[in-house]
Protein backbone atom coordinates (compact mmCIF):
# COMPACT_ATOMS: atom_id res chain seq x y z
CA UNK A 1 0.00 0.00 0.00
CA UNK A 2 2.47 2.58 -1.23
CA UNK A 3 1.63 6.09 -0.06
CA UNK A 4 -0.31 4.93 3.02
CA UNK A 5 1.04 5.64 6.50
CA UNK A 6 -0.90 3.91 9.29
CA UNK A 7 -0.29 4.63 12.98
CA UNK A 8 -1.94 2.00 15.25
CA UNK A 9 -2.97 4.26 18.15
CA UNK A 10 -5.09 1.66 19.96
CA UNK A 11 -2.12 -0.67 20.31
CA UNK A 12 -0.25 2.00 22.30
CA UNK A 13 -2.86 1.65 25.05
CA UNK A 14 -3.26 -2.11 24.88
CA UNK A 15 -6.80 -1.91 23.49
CA UNK A 16 -7.97 -5.39 22.60
CA UNK A 17 -11.67 -5.08 21.75
CA UNK A 18 -11.24 -2.46 19.04
CA UNK A 19 -8.48 -0.90 17.02
CA UNK A 20 -7.83 2.77 16.33
CA UNK A 21 -5.57 3.94 13.49
CA UNK A 22 -4.52 7.37 12.34
CA UNK A 23 -3.98 6.93 8.63
CA UNK A 24 -2.42 9.33 6.14
CA UNK A 25 -3.02 8.78 2.43
CA UNK A 26 -0.64 10.53 0.06
CA UNK A 27 -2.02 11.67 -3.32
CA UNK A 28 -2.77 8.65 -5.53
CA UNK A 29 -2.84 6.12 -2.69
CA UNK A 30 -5.61 3.96 -1.22
CA UNK A 31 -6.49 2.88 2.32
CA UNK A 32 -6.37 -0.78 1.28
CA UNK A 33 -7.84 -3.16 -1.26
CA UNK A 34 -11.61 -2.86 -1.45
CA UNK A 35 -12.91 -5.38 1.10
CA UNK A 36 -15.72 -6.46 3.42
CA UNK A 37 -15.45 -8.09 6.86
CA UNK A 38 -17.54 -11.02 8.07
CA UNK A 39 -17.53 -10.20 11.80
CA UNK A 40 -15.72 -6.89 12.32
CA UNK A 41 -17.38 -3.47 12.13
CA UNK A 42 -15.42 -0.50 10.75
CA UNK A 43 -15.82 3.28 11.06
CA UNK A 44 -13.85 6.11 9.45
CA UNK A 45 -13.82 9.83 10.26
CA UNK A 46 -12.19 12.26 7.85
CA UNK A 47 -9.85 14.73 9.56
CA UNK A 48 -8.10 16.30 6.56
CA UNK A 49 -8.46 16.22 2.79
CA UNK A 50 -11.09 14.94 0.37
CA UNK A 51 -10.93 11.16 -0.17
CA UNK A 52 -13.25 9.19 -2.40
CA UNK A 53 -15.14 6.41 -0.63
CA UNK A 54 -15.77 3.47 -2.96
CA UNK A 55 -18.47 0.96 -1.94
CA UNK A 56 -20.66 -1.50 -3.80
CA UNK A 57 -23.07 1.43 -4.37
CA UNK A 58 -20.41 3.53 -6.15
CA UNK A 59 -18.07 6.42 -5.35
CA UNK A 60 -18.72 9.30 -2.93
CA UNK A 61 -16.43 12.26 -2.33
CA UNK A 62 -15.89 12.93 1.41
CA UNK A 63 -14.66 16.02 3.26
CA UNK A 64 -13.31 16.81 6.75
CA UNK A 65 -15.93 16.14 9.41
CA UNK A 66 -17.68 13.46 7.38
CA UNK A 67 -17.75 9.83 8.46
CA UNK A 68 -18.79 6.40 7.21
CA UNK A 69 -19.49 3.08 8.90
CA UNK A 70 -19.40 -0.48 7.63
CA UNK A 71 -21.36 -3.09 9.57
CA UNK A 72 -19.93 -6.59 9.70
CA UNK A 73 -21.53 -9.27 7.58
CA UNK A 74 -23.23 -6.99 5.04
CA UNK A 75 -20.81 -7.84 2.25
CA UNK A 76 -20.60 -4.14 1.28
CA UNK A 77 -16.98 -3.85 0.14
CA UNK A 78 -15.27 -0.52 0.65
CA UNK A 79 -12.06 1.49 0.67
CA UNK A 80 -10.84 5.08 0.44
CA UNK A 81 -8.93 6.51 -2.51
CA UNK A 82 -6.99 9.76 -2.49
CA UNK A 83 -7.55 11.15 -5.97
CA UNK A 84 -6.64 14.69 -4.87
CA UNK A 85 -3.29 16.47 -4.92
CA UNK A 86 -3.11 16.89 -1.11
CA UNK A 87 -2.81 14.41 1.76
CA UNK A 88 -5.87 12.83 3.37
CA UNK A 89 -5.89 12.04 7.12
CA UNK A 90 -8.44 9.57 8.47
CA UNK A 91 -9.25 8.19 11.90
CA UNK A 92 -10.14 4.49 11.53
CA UNK A 93 -11.89 2.53 14.27
CA UNK A 94 -12.76 -1.14 14.02
CA UNK A 95 -13.72 -4.10 16.16
CA UNK A 96 -11.26 -6.94 16.66
CA UNK A 97 -13.72 -9.82 16.67
CA UNK A 98 -11.94 -13.20 16.63
CA UNK A 99 -12.53 -15.51 13.69
CA UNK A 100 -13.06 -12.73 11.18
CA UNK A 101 -12.70 -13.21 7.43
CA UNK A 102 -12.40 -10.61 4.69
CA UNK A 103 -13.47 -10.81 1.08
CA UNK A 104 -11.99 -8.75 -1.78
CA UNK A 105 -14.32 -8.56 -4.80
CA UNK A 106 -11.85 -6.81 -7.12
CA UNK A 107 -8.79 -8.99 -6.42
CA UNK A 108 -7.84 -12.68 -6.26
CA UNK A 109 -7.36 -12.68 -2.51
CA UNK A 110 -9.21 -13.68 0.64
CA UNK A 111 -8.21 -13.44 4.29
CA UNK A 112 -8.93 -15.30 7.52
CA UNK A 113 -7.98 -14.05 10.98
CA UNK A 114 -6.23 -16.81 12.90
CA UNK A 115 -6.44 -17.61 16.61
CA UNK A 116 -3.02 -15.94 16.95
CA UNK A 117 -4.47 -12.61 15.76
CA UNK A 118 -2.62 -12.73 12.45
CA UNK A 119 -4.23 -12.61 9.02
CA UNK A 120 -3.66 -15.50 6.58
CA UNK A 121 -4.06 -14.54 2.91
CA UNK A 122 -4.82 -16.99 0.09
CA UNK A 123 -6.09 -16.93 -3.46
CA UNK A 124 -9.88 -17.21 -3.71
CA UNK A 125 -9.51 -20.91 -4.60
CA UNK A 126 -7.57 -21.48 -1.36
CA UNK A 127 -4.05 -21.67 -2.82
CA UNK A 128 -1.53 -19.94 -0.55
CA UNK A 129 0.49 -16.93 -1.68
Amino acid sequence: MAGREKRPLGDLFGLGDFGVNLTRLRPGSVSGLRHAHATQDEFVYILEGHPTLVTDAGATRLAPGMCAGFAAGTGDSHHLMNESDTDVVVLEIGSRTPGDAASYPDDDIQAVLGDDGRWAFTHKDGRPY
